[in-house]
């Protein structure tokens, strides 16, 4: 079946797709076979593999992992393409996140072997790749601030401030990020707008 190959081979040992996978292959197939404007810019494109996330309320998110190099590529299409995916599986909302990998910090009794290979890059650090999860959740919406809350327990929540001009498209979603970063990472997250829109904590 040609809808299968949309899903990426990333290692020999992988089992077989799950019913999620297989659908959303499925439909990225149909929208790439019958929608003729879409049809080039999704062509190259696949995924790593699909979750589903329960987001509170009986409400279920659709997450997407995709290969980094494939990022750009669903950014082209990515506000039609999740449009036309959320009318396939509806009452879940669709998100697209790059597949990244932490590497471990390297330890005192294993840097002697690490130095003679590279250095961890800078974007499989735990911060990095929880700063493009973050950027990834609310692409096309653009990040305007950050800020680290302490509450009175001493447990920190992570406040961001999103750009004001984009509040209509989005509001209805906070709290779907919200939910979909605290489960990835396990760090609580705020979405509010400048000008007096407040995130729920």
């Amino acid at each position: 079946m040609a809808a299968i190959n949309k899903i990426a081979a990333t290692s020999p040992s992988r089992q077989s797709p799950s019913e999620l996978e297989t659908l959303i292959a499925g439909a990225l197939y149909d929208l790439e076979t019958n929608n003729t404007d879409m049809k080039s810019a999704l062509r190259p494109l696949q995924f790593v593999s699909a979750r589903e996330i329960e987001v509170g309320h009986g409400k279920k998110a659709i997450v997407i992992f995709v290969p980094v190099p494939l990022l750009q590529g669903f950014r082209k299409v990515q506000q039609r393409l999740t449009r036309e995916l959320e009318k396939k599986f509806s009452d879940r909302h669709v998100l697209i996140l790059a597949s990244r990998r932490i590497l471990p910090r390297p330890k005192r009794s294993n840097r002697s072997r690490t130095s003679l290979t590279q250095k961890r890059p800078r974007s499989r650090t735990l911060t990095a790749v929880h700063d493009a999860i973050l950027t990834d959740l609310v692409y096309p919406v653009e990040i305007v601030g950050k800020r680290t809350r302490t509450r009175e327990d001493g447990s920190k929540v992570l406040k961001v401030v999103l750009d004001e001009k984009e509040r209509g498209g989005v509001d209805h979603r906070l709290e779907t990020y919200s939910e979909v970063y605290r489960r990835l990472t396990g760090r609580g997250v705020g979405f509010e707008f400048p000008q007096g829109g407040q995130a729920e904590y």
